[in-house]
């Protein structure tokens, strides 16, 4: 069986080598990526009578971790990339570049011919061999982190001797001018563009986030949660998410809480640990979650919709939280068979050195 690691991550030596409130993190995400897919691509498609906006009150709370989800993973990914990043151009082009550029191809196809059985399901696909093209190359799938992490360790390595801020202030510009709507973004582009920032960004300021973990307080997570909060409300009071800057400025506020109340989060050992176990196994839960979710829509869509008031009501509130659970359940499930059925190429570039993937 093919010992899975963090996409981003060395093999590490011993448990003192991996910060188990960056593993927490990382978690937390993959939790939030699966909500916010069960939320938008099956919970708010089913036909809700009951006369409560509870279904909306769901979508509004997903939508409230949009500055926090993509960027905390990327700045963990960046975090966990410091070491490898520093590793010989063939060895990085093998194990990382090509590495996740393999995965992404392949379970793009995968996607692409589940997803076709499932058309009723709300995601992007590619419906012809030239979209499916443009989905390889210029405008990724939803697996775009994997695409993302391709290309991020390629701007990595080509400007590994550049000055920091040289490469940091053309990231933030680039985040900043794609928030801003003033760039053309099919697909999942605008993730691509808005998220290179925060990758380079965990892997500049490693030290600086791992004493910002290390030293984090009570008095510190009151803080950055007060403050992030503030932001939100300020955002959508003003109508702001698409001012030039803002939408950056939020997600590193949100970036600072998440990290603090990571770290504080691991002082209770029995929600930091299943999460950390977690947030080691990541890449089987992101690669096969839609496909799972595909086949759950199209088994409860009509089923759901077509019960009376009083049975909605009673599942109307956890439904969002019991799919979720369901889905990542699932997807590992699928995982280990698959690896049973020695299937580990599924998640791992084949060859004498595989590619150390999500754990």
């Amino acid at each position: 069986m093919i010992q899975q690691l963090s996409p981003t991550e060395s093999r590490p030596a011993g448990p003192s080598q991996r910060a188990e409130w960056a593993d927490a993190a990382k978690g937390a995400c993959i939790i939030l990526v699966v909500l916010w897919h069960v939320v938008v691509k099956d919970y708010l498609q089913i036909d809700w009578h009951i006369g409560v906006p509870v279904p909306g009150l769901w979508g509004t709370l997903g939508e409230q971790f949009l500055p926090l989800r993509m960027p905390l993973f990327f700045t963990i990914s960046g975090v966990f990339a410091a070491n490898a990043a520093q590793r010989p151009w063939r060895v990085v082009a093998r194990s990382r570049i090509a590495g996740f550029l393999y995965l992404y191809a392949v379970w793009l196809l995968i996607h692409t011919a589940i997803l076709a059985a499932a058309p009723q399901l709300p995601t992007d696909r590619a419906t012809s061999a030239l979209g499916l093209l443009e989905q390889l190359t210029i405008t990724p799938s939803n697996l775009w982190y994997l695409h993302a992490l391709a290309v991020y360790f390629t701007i990595a390595k080509v400007t590994r001797r550049a000055p920091r801020a040289l490469v940091l202030v053309p990231a933030a510009l680039l985040s900043a001018v794609t928030a801003a709507g003033l760039l053309d973004t099919p697909g999942n582009r605008a993730g691509l563009y808005q998220n290179l920032v925060f990758f380079l960004a965990g892997l500049y300021l490693r030290p600086q986030i791992q004493q910002w973990a290390a030293t984090a307080s009570r008095r510190r997570l009151a803080l950055t949660s007060g403050a992030y909060v503030l932001a939100l409300v300020a955002m959508a009071v003003a109508g702001a998410q698409q001012w030039f800057g803002v939408w950056i400025a939020v997600s590193v506020v949100a970036v600072a809480f998440s990290v603090t109340a990571a770290a504080r989060l691991a002082h209770w050992s029995a929600i930091s640990r299943p999460l950390a176990r977690l947030g080691r196994i990541t890449l089987p839960i992101y690669v096969v979650h839609m496909p799972v979710l595909a086949v759950l829509h199209r088994l409860l869509l009509v089923p759901v919709s077509g019960l009376g008031g009083s049975a909605q009501g009673l599942i109307v509130l956890g439904y969002p939280i019991l799919l979720t659970g369901l889905v990542i359940g699932l997807s590992l499930a699928v995982h280990r068979g698959l690896l049973a059925l020695h299937a580990g190429w599924l998640f791992a570039l084949p060859g004498p050195r595989r590619v150390e993937a999500a754990g």
